[in-house]
């Protein structure tokens, strides 16, 4: 197992300078619903450069949204996507600080697009949000038709024996939804 990194700061929040809430994207042609519960994608088979992922979820006045359900998916190194099983897909809770932690690989390039992890994200009793993560400094940013820089995780080379890379994330959810 990836050593669970250390999660960056949390947001920095003040009375005038509450966050903004993570832009939507499309879902994509490969959701597939009633995926495991689990904060884990490393398994048997399963090659690429070790992700692990962490982040909270928060509200756009800053408080942690407790128990937000998240549901991730992305394709394998290969750029592909499992649709008949559940490989590199899987759902958790946040914690009560809003935390959330996921062990998986670095998708591959997916034809047409550039580097991406799918997520929903719904804090308890409301809306779905659907979005799409994507890695700096990566040359298909540029021709992804989707892309957004508001959507780029903070991704670092990992200070681990076996490599990897690092990265983090925060969804901000609307306070009044």
């Amino acid at each position: 197992r990836v050593a669970t990194p250390v999660l960056a700061p949390t947001p920095a929040c003040g009375d005038d300078d509450d966050l903004q809430p993570t832009r939507p994207q499309t879902e994509g042609p490969f959701y597939t619903p009633d995926t495991p519960e689990r904060t884990t994608f490393l398994e048997p088979g399963i090659v690429g450069t070790r992700l692990p992922l962490s982040g909270y979820v928060y509200t756009t006045d800053c408080r942690p949204v407790a128990g937000a359900l998240l549901d991730f998916w992305h394709a394998d190194d290969a750029g592909l996507y499992d649709n008949e099983g559940f490989r590199l897909r899987g759902h958790q809770f946040a914690g009560a600080d809003g935390r959330w932690t996921l062990e998986t690989t670095l998708p591959g390039l997916y034809p047409g697009r550039t580097r991406h992890i799918h997520v929903k994200v719904q804090a308890p009793n409301q809306p779905v949000l659907t979005t799409q993560l994507s890695f700096p400094d990566q040359p298909e940013n540029e021709r992804d038709r989707i892309f957004h820089p508001n959507l780029v995780m903070d991704v670092r080379d990992a200070e681990h024996p076996d490599g990897g890379k690092i990265g983090f994330f925060t969804f901000v959810r609307d306070s009044s939804s």
